[in-house]
């Protein structure tokens, strides 16, 4: 196994973390909600994620990646955005994670192997636009979510201080389909553990009900 795929199967180690200390069920329903949209989207099963029960009708993306910030409005242009994302390799480490009613906050490391046209794409120079390169920065993930748990958006904001860009080793470099079967595995082992609809907030309230009266027996 490459290192780079070892981080991407415990990327979401941090949120795991987190549910354990976390009992308010707002904010159980949005940690597992946004653990879910990690793996959905990293397995390509972009429609998963704009369903209602994830997802409000008119989500807005504020992107500030590369010198062309964007604003995404909609589900067809989220889609749209994610379509172009998986042609790259993506995960994150390092987070310094939290939820609050409003939703969720992330500082994290944001990873990416990418070819080179591509970070020219972005507006950086490489020397080789056909080599694949490993391009890291902090970046701050702010992420609103309604009071049924459900996604408005994402805020992506890098820090232009800390990007720093490499030539990646061939023998470390792995693909988008290799990183697809990556979180399908991990959202498969999960989803065997968790009752059906488990990222929604009703849902969290029964199973934490459950549990409640489970420990007072």
């Amino acid at each position: 196994m490459s290192k780079f795929e070892a981080q991407i199967y415990t990327c979401l180690n941090p949120v795991a973390r987190l549910l354990e200390r976390t009992t308010n069920p707002l904010h159980v329903a949005i940690l597992e909600n946004f653990r879910r949209h990690v793996h959905l989207e990293g397995a390509g099963m972009f429609d998963e994620i704009i369903a209602s029960d994830m997802m409000v009708d008119n989500p807005t993306y504020r992107v500030t990646w590369g010198s062309n910030p964007t604003v995404i409005e909609g589900k067809e242009a989220v889609v749209g955005f994610y379509n172009i994302a998986a042609k790259s390799v993506l995960w994150h480490s390092d987070d310094l994670l939290a939820v609050a009613d409003w939703g969720i906050s992330d500082e994290l490391t944001f990873h990416q192997l990418i070819q080179g046209q591509g970070l020219i794409d972005l507006g950086f120079e490489v020397d080789h636009p056909d080599k694949i390169y490993h391009y890291t920065s902090r970046q701050v993930f702010l992420w609103p979510y309604d009071e049924h748990a459900r996604l408005k958006g994402e805020r992506l904001y890098e820090d232009k201080t800390t990007v720093n860009i490499v030539e990646c080793d061939p023998a470390d470099i792995i693909t988008p389909e290799r990183v697809a079967e990556i979180h399908r595995e991990c959202l498969e082992k999960l989803e065997a553990t968790k009752p059906e609809k488990y990222w929604t907030l009703e849902t969290v309230k029964t199973q934490l009900a459950v549990n409640h009266s489970a420990a007072n027996v």
